[in-house]
């Protein structure tokens, strides 16, 4: 079902809007668990606001960025290009949802892949991905580690390329920073691909999960990301007037929590003066790092965490957002094709949706009712 937000679009709500910038207070519920955030310049890599930025996190489907950055470095080296045909594994194909349900043995372009991986968020996409680049998936795992290192997010470790839970896999909000504006600054030219409003496979359209893109003035990327361990996560990045900004929100209790809090810190970053000179790379924790990766699965995959996403929606299901930064599409998604290499899709099977429906919980990874990839 195709999300809308709930309130209507309205322009620039004088009052509202002066109100929220002179105050910029989130506009969601205060939270038990700690939610680190981090906001950065792309352009000086200037840190202009911080909390908890060191500390270790569950990166759930944000794993796909460094994927796509480590695809990207292929391409860039020349072992492969975008036009390669990327196959379906038996391995790939049995990942748990998000998923294409593509079948063993089918091909699609690595561009395809691309776009299905930041608009869908696809497991099974991410897995083929990495075979067809790293030869396999822990080949092109150790690959995505040394890329991490290279670029000093020192301390994150990935264990797969989609981010499904596994002991040994963490990151930090600074760490994702230094992601996020390395994907912006080495590939330039592919900066379009985290700005999709949807993707069409010719039998289906798929609007892009990340709901500032069309929603927020200036939006342009990046990713979300979520299983129980880590919360709603979001990656976010927005230019305006030439000026690119870059926040990482983890934690969240809701898709709408998420949402607002990126859209306000992006908010913040672009009216506000900034104060400090800090630096992704001089940056240093305000405490001493903590040995285990916070878990708060406890709180989000729970009836209290129920509850908070069953009251961040309206009665047929509508997300409901807060931030007056965050308005109504003025205009229908663009879909860009994103699928199989043509000839060779066959009738969607009939179990597909049921086998989706009693995913459930897999690897603890609950399927949010309706689910993150419908809107």
């Amino acid at each position: 079902m195709s999300i809308r937000i709930h309130r209507p679009f309205v322009a620039w709500r004088p009052l509202a809007a002066a109100i929220a910038a002179i105050t910029f207070t989130f506009a969601t519920a205060a939270q038990a668990f700690a939610s680190p955030f981090i906001l950065v310049d792309v352009q000086t890599g200037r840190v202009l606001d911080h909390q908890d930025a060191f500390h270790k996190w569950y990166p759930a489907s944000l794993t796909k960025l460094l994927t796509i950055y480590t695809a990207f470095d292929a391409v860039r080296s020349g072992k492969i290009t975008l036009e390669t045909p990327i196959t379906m594994s038996k391995r790939a194909t049995s990942q748990p949802p998000a998923k294409m349900f593509f079948k063993p043995g089918q091909k699609l372009t690595l561009d395809s892949a691309i776009k299905i991986l930041i608009v869908k968020s696809a497991n099974d996409v991410a897995v083929a991905v990495a075979e067809a680049v790293g030869g396999t998936q822990e080949a092109f795992v150790t690959k995505m580690n040394e890329e991490a290192h290279k670029l000093g997010m020192n301390d994150s470790r990935f264990i797969n390329p989609n981010g499904l839970p596994g002991k040994g896999q963490y990151t930090t909000a600074r760490d994702l920073a230094i992601l996020a504006v390395a994907l912006r600054r080495d590939f330039p030219q592919y900066a379009g691909y985290f700005s999709l409003e949807g993707i069409t496979t010719g039998k289906q359209d798929i609007p892009a999960i990340n709901v500032l893109i069309g929603r927020f003035d200036g939006a342009d990327g990046m990713k979300t990301g979520f299983i129980c361990a880590s919360g709603f996560n979001q990656v976010s990045s927005a230019t305006r007037n030439g000026r690119t900004l870059v926040s990482v929100v983890l934690g969240t209790d809701s898709l709408a929590a998420r949402a607002d809090r990126s859209a306000d810190l992006l908010q913040k970053g672009f009216v506000s003066v900034p104060s400090g000179n800090e630096t992704l790379g001089s940056l240093k924790p305000d405490a001493p790092g903590q040995a285990d990766v916070a878990d708060i699965s406890a709180d989000i995959c729970s009836a209290k965490g129920a509850k908070v996403r069953s009251e961040t929606r309206d009665e047929v299901g509508r997300m409901k957002t807060q931030s007056p930064y965050i308005h109504e599409r003025d205009h229908e998604p663009n879909f860009v094709f994103a699928g199989l290499i043509p000839g060779q899709e066959p009738p969607a099977p009939d179990n597909a949706p049921k086998a989706a429906a009693e995913a459930g919980l897999v690897a603890n990874v609950p399927v949010p009712l309706p689910r993150p990839a419908s809107f």
